[in-house]
């Protein structure tokens, strides 16, 4: 299964490709055509990284299903007095 995902530029509209492993949450990707930094947020207001963020992680459920693995979950870091 192919995991690469179509991702659109907010400023020339272009479209471009890159792994769904790597698009979440404080990721950031030049576009190949302008050249303008695009950062993957999810409080981002541009529908077109929303888009994105949510085709990766779909894609990324599913590569993990077909890998036989349970999908899990974000832990929560335990933080105690000595860290």
């Amino acid at each position: 299964m192919d995991d690469s995902i179509q991702i659109r530029c907010s400023r020339c509209n272009a479209r471009f490709r890159d792994r769904a492993r790597r698009i979440q949450n404080g990721y950031a990707r030049e576009c190949p055509n302008c050249n303008v930094l695009i950062f993957f947020e999810g409080e981002s207001h541009d529908e077109h990284i929303k888009r994105a963020l949510k085709a990766a992680h779909k894609m990324r459920r599913a590569l993990a299903a077909a890998e036989g693995e349970k999908p899990s979950r974000k832990e929560v870091p335990a933080y105690n007095r000595t860290s």
